[in-house]
């Protein structure tokens, strides 16, 4: 019957034509290598050398009593190798070097580190799990991840990393695979695999293939009982065996044998296939012309530990673990390293005795060893060194490590649903969005995130009704399913209640469900008709939260494939494809070509302005090539001791920088439109100005600030009362009255007639008496006349219509005394001049207060990002979001310096570098930059040459604006040469 067995079996498995040509374990030529092996082989006695069979496993975060049966079992049983487990990287550092102090022969070191040392160790690196890896089109990506934690495995001394998983799951159900594997598609896992294995090995740190036939289809853990994997083994040879047969052919080094009941491969009922020499010997070895090292699964799981021999006609039983037969039966089945026996010394022993009676010969023994001494010298255990401890924890968690790690998601998270093209979401001025989180884990990332790019409002409820209640202002609700990232076993499912409230949701709104679990989560959604979009996220790390909210809203494209199935409605391989619509994306330095440690200097510059009293508080930005690189926040609000630190979504005013963030791209368009042109007269524009000395001022000159115009007209003054020097009872009231409608602040209102007034003072001022340039705020009351006039509708709505919103810049606006909470608005001054009062919510600048709060000059609130936003689309010659707003050659007409040969820096509206010695910049910026700054310490600038956005936000006028200290000691300056010293490419 078992001759029957055999030849059936070959009739399945034919000879492969993928056998190993050569040893994995061989150093280049290896003649250096076998002496050395030769040599320590001949020098063993015979316990020494059946110890090197044994790998035990070791804890780094043990006991005195059980680490000194870890150096009894060295010293005694001579054991080959160990496996580390749970701890930390500094104490097994140092545990490691004790321990192979004590043996004679170097011992091998191996762990399971199949998404980085964390797997087994805290403070170190987590890489995704191998089904976000298998997501990854692009296989560079995993060969590069391979390497790394390859490089992280060699820093530590570990020579053997168990990895990768090959199994494929094809079985959802899976309970202890699953996220380990990188999928169900036999030749996408081939792929992932054998990138990985060849990046690792790459590193010096030899790879192992498992779970050995295959582990991917069971609905059992090995750890618990004995899986059954039930097909025969046609479809074994073409599935489970598919990926060993490839890595095989490429070098894989070592194999790990499962504890599995493969009935269509081992005759013996119930008999683990890590014991069975048909699987080992024949199929693996012979029949897969393995080569490499074979390590048994641990030999304390249950799937071989409770394996119980029972006498050929069932009526005895002989328990196994207990006297080392396991050990023994493991090792005549073919594996060559028996890991984590339950009693190695039982095991060692029973070796002993089996070699005595001639059930093991020298030959045998020899194959074995000899692999074993030749994996050892081809790690370098033949020039044994200590490991080293100084920046350990350092070199286990490297900023390559970080730019990686981002680059693994962005290629992996996947939008598997995409109904009538939804994603990227764009238009954002006809979204109302809101976020519901489900999962009992955090979303605070993503909902973060997503606030970056517009509008979004968090919605909670305690019940269903309610919470569809409080849906119905919203036209979309991105719905995101957070569940624990600690390890790839945790629960990934929707609750009851969830499953139902989406559904409900999802029938009164459009739906973008994210789910931050493997895709396996899908299979209960059911109908799928109703949701209009599904991202599949795979973990719930914040960086996955964070690259999630970017390729929703398109700063990202979306790359990623689902590497497997879930139901009818997702196929493996399904994803939407798109690109990114260059809206702004947040990453680290590295990844376009700055330095980290470099930027800090940004820190020091900015702790040191507010220790120094220059400004309360800073927020800062810095983006390159398209992505945020630095985005900080420093000091408080105020003074106080007690005051309010700043926060991402505070709010500044940004003075003068509102001419070239509401007013400029206003005027940008109608240029375009063809309604005024850069020679455009006042005269031609405002009729008033046909009799004015002003007539034949054109946009060019008075935007270039070379147009004879006054700096700047106190009109705030003439309002005041000439003894008092407050509000004159004449032109203001306390309380809101038809005539007195112009609230300039709190409990202030200003005679609705004066702004009229401004303009006539203006038109009628005279000239200075020389062409030259002179900064003047003028030119922009004048141009919020000859704007509002044309459209007939305030600057304030036209700038939020036409740019604010679809840019998705929601902390951007005019007057957001009655629109945001003063724990979000940053004051700017304790006004003891002309409003008498804390200057919070209000434009800090009066001639704008005179305006309603709504100047051309004067009057935009926002914060850094939004800033940045419009600035970048500035940088990307008009173009963002998938939107055009304005023409390149628009950009480039107005971000020109016309009186340049006259000793004029200005373009048009935009500042630009300085001519001389001394000017707005660092001095070390390119000539095609651009930008401006505001009186109360903001600065913007731009530079097409290296792509770079500055974004600088103070209140440096609080409580007292007094001498400029932030202007007087170049803080924004310096911190703008800061940034281009990090520059490294």
């Amino acid at each position: 019957m078992r001759r029957h067995y055999i030849l059936f079996s070959i009739l399945f498995f034919p000879i492969f034509s993928h056998a190993q040509e050569y040893n994995p374990l061989l150093k280049g030529d290896g003649i250096s290598q076998n002496k050395w092996v030769d040599s320590v082989y001949n020098s063993m006695t015979l316990p020494e050398k059946i110890g090197q069979l044994f790998m035990v496993q070791v804890f780094s975060n043990q006991d005195a009593k059980n680490k000194a049966k870890v150096v009894d079992l060295i010293i005694k049983q001579k054991i080959g190798g160990v496996i580390y487990s749970n701890g930390g990287p500094v104490r097994q550092a140092k545990l490691n070097n004790e321990l192979q102090a004590a043996s004679k022969i170097p011992l091998l070191v191996g762990m399971d580190a199949e998404w980085g040392l964390s797997m087994r160790l805290d403070s170190t690196y987590a890489f995704p799990w191998n089904m976000t890896l298998g997501a990854i089109k692009n296989k560079q990506l995993v060969e590069q991840t391979g390497r790394q934690i390859g490089e992280h495995c060699k820093r530590l001394g570990v020579h053997f990393n168990f990895a990768p998983v090959v199994d494929i799951n094809t079985n959802p159900k899976n309970p202890i695979i699953g996220n380990r594997s990188f999928g169900e598609d036999r030749d996408n896992v081939t792929e992932k695999a054998l990138a990985f294995m060849k990046g690792m090995q790459s590193a010096g740190v030899l790879a192992n293939a498992k779970h050995f036939p295959g582990h991917g289809d069971t609905e059992s853990d090995s750890h618990k009982t004995l899986p059954s994997v039930l097909f025969d083994e046609k479809r074994i040879d073409s599935v489970e065996l598919y990926p060993y047969r490839k890595l095989i052919k490429e070098g894989l080094s070592s194999v790990m044998v499962a504890h599995l009941n493969v009935p269509s491969l081992e005759s013996r009922e119930g008999f683990p296939s890590s014991l069975s020499k048909h699987i080992v010997t024949d199929i693996l070895k012979e029949r897969l012309g393995f080569k490499g090292l074979i390590f048994t699964d641990a030999l304390t799981m249950k799937g071989a530990a409770d394996y119980i021999e029972k006498s050929l006609d069932g009526n005895t039983t002989k328990e196994l673990q207990t006297g080392g037969e396991i050990d023994l039966m493991s090792f005549l089945a073919g594996n060559d390293v028996m890991l984590m026996s339950e009693d190695p010394a039982k095991g060692i022993a029973k070796f002993m005795d089996a070699f005595g009676k001639g059930k093991i010969t020298e030959e045998r023994l020899a194959h074995s060893v000899k692999k074993i001494l030749q994996a050892k010298y081809k790690v370098g255990l033949n020039n044994y060194s200590p490991i080293g401890t100084t920046n350990l924890i350092a070199d286990l968690n490297r900023i390559k490590d970080d730019a990686l790690y981002e680059d693994l998601f962005e290629n992996a998270i996947t939008v598997a649903e995409n109904k009538a093209g939804i994603l990227p979401l764009q238009q954002l001025e006809t979204k109302s969005i809101a976020y519901v989180k489900f999962g009992d884990a955090d979303g605070t990332a993503f909902y973060n995130e997503l606030k970056k790019y517009t509008r979004v409002h968090e919605i909670k409820a305690d019940n269903l009704e309610g919470l569809l209640n409080k849906l119905k202002p919203y036209n979309t609700v991105i719905i995101g399913l957070h569940r624990s990232n600690d390890n790839p076993w945790k629960s990934y499912k929707f609750t009851e209640k969830e499953l139902k409230w989406l559904i409900e949701i999802a029938k009164n709104n459009t739906v973008i469900l994210d789910i931050f679990v493997k895709p396996y989560a899908l299979l209960d959604i059911d109908p799928i008709n109703n949701i209009k979009s599904v991202v599949v996220s795979y973990q719930n790390s914040e960086i996955a939260q964070q690259k999630s909210a970017q390729i929703i809203f398109g700063a990202l494209p979306a790359k990623g494939t689902l590497p497997v199935s879930a139901g009818i409605d997702f196929a493996v391989g399904q994803g939407d494809l798109y690109n990114e619509i260059s809206r702004l994306s947040y990453t680290i330095p590295e990844r376009v070509g700055m330095s980290s440690s470099r930027l800090k200097k940004i820190d020091s510059i900015a702790n040191h302005a507010v220790n120094g009293g220059m400004t309360p508080g800073i927020q800062l930005l810095v983006a390159r090539k398209g992505k945020v690189i630095y985005n900080k926040n420093f000091g408080k609000h105020s003074y106080s001791k007690n005051g309010e630190k700043v926060k991402f979504e505070d709010i500044y005013d940004v003075a003068s920088l509102t001419k070239i963030l509401g007013t400029l791209p206003l005027l940008m368009e109608l240029e375009e439109q063809g309604i005024v042109s850069l020679d455009s007269k006042l005269s031609e524009m405002l009729p008033e100005y046909k009799t004015s000395n002003k007539k034949d001022v054109t946009i060019k000159r008075m935007l270039s600030h070379y147009a004879r115009l006054k700096p700047w007209i106190p009109f705030y003054y003439a309002t005041l009362d000439s003894v008092t020097k407050r509000p004159d009872p004449k032109y203001y009231r306390k309380h809101f009255d038809p005539e007195f409608s112009v609230k300039v602040a709190d409990e202030l209102y200003m005679r609705k007639d004066y702004k009229d007034s401004i303009q006539e003072i203006i038109k009628d001022t005279d000239l200075l008496s020389r062409q030259r340039y002179r900064y003047s705020d003028l030119p922009y009351y004048i141009l919020k006349k000859f704007i509002e006039e044309h459209y007939d509708k305030p600057l304030d709505e036209l700038a939020k219509d036409h740019f604010f919103e679809s840019l998705g810049a929601n902390y951007t606006m005019y007057n957001p005394n009655n629109k945001v909470s003063n724990r979000n608005i940053v004051p700017t001054e304790e006004d003891d001049y002309y409003r008498y009062q804390k200057i919070q919510g209000y434009v800090h600048d009066m001639g704008a207060a005179m305006q309603g709060g709504v100047g051309g000059h004067a009057g935009i609130f926002s914060n850094a990002n939004d800033v940045a936003k419009i600035m970048q689309m500035y940088l990307q010659k008009g173009f963002y979001g998938g939107k055009r707003y304005l023409k390149p050659e628009t950009i480039d007409k107005f971000n020109t310096c016309y009186y340049c040969d006259d000793n004029n820096r200005r373009g048009i509206g935009f500042d630009k570098p300085q001519l001389g010695d001394s000017g707005p910049t660092c001095g070390c910026i390119s000539m095609t930059s651009f930008g401006h700054s505001g009186f109360t310490g903001t600065y913007a600038w731009a530079d097409p040459e290296e792509e770079i956005v500055y974004v600088f936000l103070a209140n440096r006028t609080y409580p007292k604006a007094g001498k400029n200290l932030l202007l007087r000691e170049d803080i924004r300056t310096n911190i703008q040469a800061a940034i281009y010293e990090a520059i490294k490419d």
